[in-house]
C-alpha cells in the first residue's frame, strides 16, 4: 500500500498529517508526500524529520497533479490519499484493511468522517451523509466521498482514469462520478478520519460558485457516453437541476448573457 500525501505551503498542519499516518497500527505501507511547490519551510520539515518517507517535488499544479504525480509514481496495489491539513485514527488502515478482506468484490473502501472548524465540533449536515454500495445516484448532487477517507484498487485507475487537472476545485467530485459509475463503495460509519476547516487557503473559501464546477463534471461525464440509461438519467436530470440554479442565480447578478449561455448549452444536451 501507498498513503499519497499532497501539500502546498502547509507546514503548520503537516506535521499532524504525516505523524497520523506514522502512527497507524496497520504499518505495512510507504509514504509519499508530493509537495506542489511549496514555498515555506516544508522541504526542511520533511528533509529535518522524516527520513523514510517519499518526498516528491514539483512546481505548483495543483492538488490533483500532486495526486496523480503520487499515483504515477507508486506500484502499490492499494492506494490511501490524505490531505495535508486532515488526520488519521490510528486505527483506520487496520480496520479498512480487515473490511476489504471480508468483502472481496470492493475495490474502494471509505469511511465517515468528523469536522472540527476553528476548533469547534461541527455536527454533520444531512446532505454530507455518507453511502455504501452502488452510490453514483448520492454523488451527483455534491461529493459525498472525502479523499482522506478512501483506499482504493490501483487497477480502478487504470480503469477509470486518474484525478483531471483542469478542475481546480471539484476535481474529486468529478473523479468519484467517473469510478460510481462502475464500481460499488464499501463504508465504514466510523469517524476515522478528522478534517480541519476554517483556515483561508481552503481552495473552497478561494472559488466562488462551486456548482460551475460540478456542471463541467457533469457535461463531461454525459459527452463521454459510457453511463448506463438510468444513469445518464439521472444525470441529466441533476445538470438540468444545478443549470437552473446557477442561471437564476446570473441573472440575479444581472449576468444575462452568462445565464443564456448556460440555457443553449443545455439544449443540446437535452
Amino acid at each position: 500500500m501507498s498513503v499519497i500525501i499532497p501539500t502546498f505551503n502547509r507546514s503548520s498542519f503537516l506535521t499532524r498529517s504525516i505523524n497520523s499516518v506514522l502512527n497507524q497500527t496497520y504499518n505495512d505501507f510507504k509514504l509519499i508526500v508530493v509537495d506542489d511547490g511549496s514555498i515555506d519551510n516544508t522541504n526542511d520539515l520533511i528533509n529535518s524529520n522524516y527520513q523514510n518517507i517519499i518526498y516528491l517535488h514539483q512546481n505548483n499544479k495543483g492538488v490533483s497533479s500532486a495526486r496523480n504525480l503520487g499515483i504515477n509514481t507508486t506500484q502499490s496495489e492499494w492506494i490511501a490519499f490524505l490531505d495535508s491539513d486532515d488526520e488519521w485514527h490510528p486505527k483506520k488502515l487496520e480496520l479498512q484493511i480487515k473490511e476489504l478482506k471480508k468483502n472481496p468484490s470492493y475495490f474502494i473502501c471509505h469511511t465517515n468522517e468528523k469536522w472540527i472548524k476553528n476548533g469547534k465540533h461541527l455536527n454533520q449536515k444531512n446532505k454530507h451523509q455518507k453511502y455504501g454500495g452502488w452510490i453514483f445516484d448520492k454523488c451527483l448532487s455534491l461529493c459525498c466521498v472525502s479523499p482522506s477517507s478512501i483506499i482504493i484498487h490501483n487497477s480502478v485507475f487504470k480503469n477509470c482514469g486518474i484525478f483531471d487537472e483542469n478542475f481546480p476545485v471539484c476535481e474529486d467530485y468529478e473523479l468519484w462520478l467517473r469510478i460510481s459509475s462502475k464500481y460499488k463503495f464499501l463504508y465504514l460509519q466510523d469517524k476515522l478520519i478528522t478534517k480541519y476547516g476554517g483556515h483561508s487557503d481552503q481552495l473552497s473559501t478561494k472559488y466562488w460558485g462551486m456548482d460551475r464546477f460540478r456542471i463541467e463534471a457533469l457535461y463531461k461525464l454525459i459527452d463521454v457516453g459510457k453511463l448506463s440509461f438510468e444513469n445518464l438519467k439521472i444525470a441529466k436530470k441533476m445538470l438540468n437541476h444545478k443549470t437552473k440554479i446557477y442561471t437564476d442565480g446570473a441573472l440575479k447578478r444581472g449576468k444575462m448573457d452568462e445565464a443564456q449561455n448556460y440555457l443553449n448549452r443545455l439544449k443540446l444536451i437535452n
